[in-house]
């Protein structure tokens, strides 16, 4: 059996080599690294709008009368904050502290809840949940098959969904509603990858062609792009969000990975809590930080980072940045007292470049430095 035999195929995998996309193997499925190009497609994010096909990404759904008491267990987020057509974002915890994987979790009824979970990870969160769900009147279902999923995002991307779906563009960021999306019951959701506006159209797989060539006819006007995974990387690097298995992974807690934020003690008891609670009193011994080159150069995720001539790590992820023009990176230091404005340097081919430890995001957009106002 070759290769190509055993990667997986989104609805749109077709569509994708009309549109001349190349096509790469990410994780087991065979996706558009890029089309006419990655700067060209992430210039269209950061000025216009532009589509990504993310139906690799996993779906999950959790029923049940115990739906909430069993997603407190397994998340580190207080998702009881959520109500019925809002979403939250967090991380299932594992018992060392460590994260088994970071998802969107969208509240529909307080006894039934979706999750998207990463393509990478997918079944085995799902076998890590039902091995966590037996103790409680819950019904799992992974529907991952019988979904695709389109991201629109970018400034123009909500003018785009208004011309058919005008209630999308009033929900409020992080929302999330069931409507009809031509003719066939679907998802959208009001969250992103990308540090931009937008939103996620979750449809039934058979669905998913139709409801792509639709949004791109419709972004005609608004000079909207289909984009590959190259650009949602620089993109989603640029707004400091964070890449499983990269960034973040089952030996990395949220608190070493500066996303303490999504991790409520207070809430009542979860998986992992008392070493989180025990590692945020004592203090970490490394942290992840945000890096930007003074110099010219192109860093990469495993180069080296050295804080005053010493080895103090390697950068998770790393690219040179579209949009700001410089080198950026990410990578866990053992020296967590660092500040914004620490001089250190990046090893890139043998050669120091001079850097230094700045705030994430890199990058934010006017539209949702407003919102965060």
């Amino acid at each position: 059996m070759t290769t190509s035999a055993i990667l997986r195929r989104t609805p749109l995998y077709e569509t994708h080599k009309k549109l001349g996309g190349r096509i790469v193997d990410f994780h087991g499925w065979e996706l558009p690294v890029q089309y006419e190009g990655i700067l060209k497609e992430h210039q269209a994010v950061r000025q216009a709008v532009g589509l990504f096909d993310v139906s690799h990404m996993g779906q999950v759904w959790v029923h049940g009368p115990q739906a909430l008491d069993f997603l407190q267990k397994v998340n580190t987020n207080d998702i009881s904050r959520i109500k019925p057509g809002q979403a939250i974002y967090s991380h299932l915890p594992n018992e060392k502290g460590g994260v088994v994987d970071d998802l969107i979790i969208s509240c529909f009824a307080p006894d039934r809840y979706f999750l998207v979970v990463n393509a990478s990870t997918c079944e085995d969160d799902f076998t890590w949940l039902k091995s966590q769900a037996a103790n409680f009147q819950v019904r799992l279902e992974n529907k991952s098959d019988d979904y695709g999923m389109i991201a629109l995002q970018g400034p123009r991307a909500l003018e785009v969904v208004g011309l058919d779906f005008p209630s999308v563009p009033k929900l409020a960021r992080f929302g999330a509603v069931e409507l009809d999306i031509l003719g066939k019951p679907g998802i959208v959701t009001r969250t992103g990858y990308t540090g931009e506006e937008g939103c996620e159209f979750i449809v039934p797989s058979g669905h998913t062609v139709q409801v792509w060539e639709h949004l791109m006819s419709r972004g005609e006007a608004f000079e909207a792009v289909a984009c590959g995974l190259g650009c949602r990387d620089t993109l989603r690097l640029e707004a400091g969000y964070l890449l499983y298995g990269s960034d973040i992974d089952a030996e990395h807690s949220s608190f070493e990975a500066g996303y303490g934020w999504v991790v409520k003690l207070d809430k009542g008891d979860f998986i992992g809590k008392e070493i989180l609670v025990r590692q945020k009193a004592a203090g970490l011994k490394r942290r992840l930080f945000g890096i930007k080159l003074c110099e010219r150069g192109v860093p990469r995720p495993g180069c080296p980072v050295f804080v005053e001539g010493k080895p103090s790590g390697t950068l998770a992820s790393a690219t040179f940045s579209p949009t700001l023009q410089v080198g950026i990176g990410m990578g866990y230091l053992d020296r967590p007292d660092l500040k914004p404005g620490a001089q250190v340097s990046v090893e890139i081919h043998g050669r120091q470049a001079a850097a230094e430890i700045v705030r994430m995001p890199f990058y934010l957009s006017k539209e949702l430095k407003n919102a965060k106002a």
